[in-house]
């Protein structure tokens, strides 16, 4: 019996990879296992090689696997491009169809299963996936019956009679294969789990649901990968609680739509990639001049211009912290698990009203996209902060021709806010320089005046868990640190550092912007190296370690920036070289 394991199902964009590893996931998860994923697919809307990698595992998990125990391949590239991950002893459930051929380097044993063939003769070809995913399913011994519960699930929609001809394209592909094999194979059988089923979701939907959460009740956006499932969840959801989505024709449209509502009193977001991000540039100067709370979500993936749109990268740090022309006050915060994309919406559309700045959700490809297991979430850990938004019945009544001073100068930096509407809070609003009412001024000392008020509001600004931190040795051989999906990865490689006698410590920089330099530095003395992991080719992390935390004379960066997530064994064998 073994603790995980990790499985895989390749084929063309198109031919049912992506519900095949979706049902095959959801009966994993009623049994109890913890689930990390990774989707690894083409630009293009059909053709093209895709495959979906589950880890399986009975205690919690937070990175993809080195390695490979069951490859379900539809086609022979799919053999091709991903055998080379499966370990000595592993299994191919391959499509006799192609006549399957494994590479002569891979030791593993091939089932050539009629997947197409046992289809057709039920109907039609398109439930290959479910003979597919019957037949690696029947070999890990697990019980059939909550596979076709997942099957009944993803099919209800259709009709009984639809899901009856799906569940037995599952039995005819379990039958097959188990006569093959001689029944279940004992090399994979798994440890029951604990039976209780986790929350299963990708970040994306984790943000999405935090949003409504933190009473979100607009979002404007356009679609781009990998932003597109946060819209399409709330398209689904908003209504439910009142409000509603818009596709705007372009991004610019909707950051310009989400400032108006934010100015009109709604909690509105916007969410977007790095292409989108560029275009909303303009406009996120316009919210940090006019004060407007904005929250936006940038899911990074593969740049410059359209890049690698399908795939993993880190590289917007920098758009993100410097994009805008002209100097304001901005929040950049990277979610670091399923847990944090639910919780830091929350945040973020606090911080946007208590500090009226713009916030931006810096997530990953593999965050955003990844489906993992998480646990159940807090409602208790909910508090909803507008800052300094003043009601119409709490508003002093104004002279005749006196405006309310929206943009006062405060102890604090922070002004009060209106609705707009409201009795005694007229004020003009303008994209210039402006005085406290907001009347147009190009008088030097209230541009003084104005540029410290609004840049020195964030000063000692330390969001919840900024850094989190793993650092139990106070002189640690390495401190590694990483942003965004990277800490699970970091995790492992350090446990297997640990078994070579190499002490590190491990901190996951969540506050990008304003920098915590006080608690990066206090990490950055207790390590005698410093290794920055980041998936870019610039080093953008490390550059704002150096520039506010020092430590420039011990840090070493492990850039990846080939498309694909790191994995376990890459970060420790880089850590392992460095030390």
């Amino acid at each position: 019996m073994i603790s995980q394991l990790s499985w895989k199902i390749g084929g063309q964009q198109g031919e049912g990879v992506e519900s095949t590893d979706r049902i095959f996931s959801t009966a994993l998860n009623r049994l109890g296992y913890y689930l990390y994923g990774y989707r690894h697919f083409s630009s293009r809307i059909k053709g093209g090689h895709t495959n979906n990698k589950i880890r399986i595992s009975t205690h919690p998990i937070r990175a993809i696997s080195d390695d490979l125990d069951i490859l379900v391949a539809f086609d022979q590239e799919s053999i091709d491009l991903n055998a080379h991950e499966l370990r000595p002893g592993g299994v191919v459930v391959a499509d006799a169809k192609f006549n399957p051929v494994l590479p002569e380097t891979v030791n593993a044993q091939l089932f050539a299963v009629p997947i197409t063939k046992i289809a057709e003769e039920l109907g039609t070809s398109l439930m290959k996936n479910m003979v597919a995913s019957g037949a690696s399913w029947a070999l890990l011994g697990l019980p059939l019956e909550v596979f076709n519960q997942a099957v009944e699930e993803e099919f209800g929609r259709k009709g009984p009679a639809i899901v009856e001809k799906n569940v037995e394209a599952v039995k005819h592909g379990a039958e097959f294969v188990l006569e093959q094999a001689g029944g279940p194979l004992d090399a994979f059988k798994l440890n029951e789990a604990d039976g209780k089923q986790k929350l299963f979701m990708i970040g994306n939907e984790a943000i999405g649901l935090g949003s409504i959460a933190a009473g979100c009740r607009l979002m404007s956006a356009y679609p781009i990968t990998p932003a597109s499932e946060i819209m399409e969840y709330l398209i689904k959801k908003l209504p439910k609680f009142g409000g509603t989505v818009v596709q705007t024709e372009d991004e610019i449209a909707a950051v310009t739509m989400a400032i108006g509502a934010n100015y009109a009193g709604v909690r509105t977001m916007t969410a977007s990639a790095g292409p989108g991000l560029s275009l909303m540039m303009e406009a996120i100067g316009l919210a940090g001049m006019t004060e407007q709370p904005l929250v936006i979500v940038n899911t990074q993936r593969g740049g410059p211009s359209t890049g690698l749109p399908t795939k993993q990268e880190q590289s917007d740090l920098n758009a993100m912290v410097y994009g805008t022309h002209g100097e304001i006050p901005k929040i950049v915060i990277a979610p670091a698990s399923i847990e944090d994309c639910f919780y830091d919406m929350i945040e973020a559309f606090n911080l946007s009203e208590q500090y009226q700045v713009p916030v931006i959700v810096m997530t990953d490809l593999q965050l955003s996209l990844g489906k993992q297991s998480c646990e159940e979430l807090s409602l208790d850990k909910i508090a909803i902060n507008r800052g300094k938004l003043v009601r119409e019945s709490e508003l002093p009544e104004l002279e005749q021709h006196q405006l309310f001073k929206r943009y006062e100068l405060t102890a604090d930096g922070v002004s009060p806010r209106v609705i707009p509407g409201d009795k005694h809070g007229l004020h003009h609003v303008t994209g210039v320089e402006h005085d406290e009412t907001g009347r147009p001024s190009e008088n030097a000392g209230n541009r003084q005046r104005m540029m410290d008020k609004r840049l020195t509001k964030l000063d000692g600004m330390v969001i919840r868990d900024a850094v989190r931190a793993d650092s139990p040795n106070t002189q640690a051989d390495l401190l590694i640190i990483g942003m965004g999906s990277t800490g699970g990865t970091i995790d492992e490689a350090r446990s297997r550092l640990a078994g070579e006698g190499i002490t590190t410590n491990h901190i996951t920089i969540r506050q990008i912007h304003p920098f915590p330099a006080d608690i990066v530095k206090a990490e950055l003395d207790k390590a005698k190296k410093v290794v920055v992991l980041e998936n870019n080719a610039t080093a953008q992390l490390a550059a704002q370690v150096k520039l506010y935390a020092g430590g420039a004379d011990k840090i070493e960066s492990v850039l990846k920036y080939d498309g694909n997530p790191f994995l376990p064994s890459e970060v420790y064998k880089a850590c392992k070289e460095l030390n």
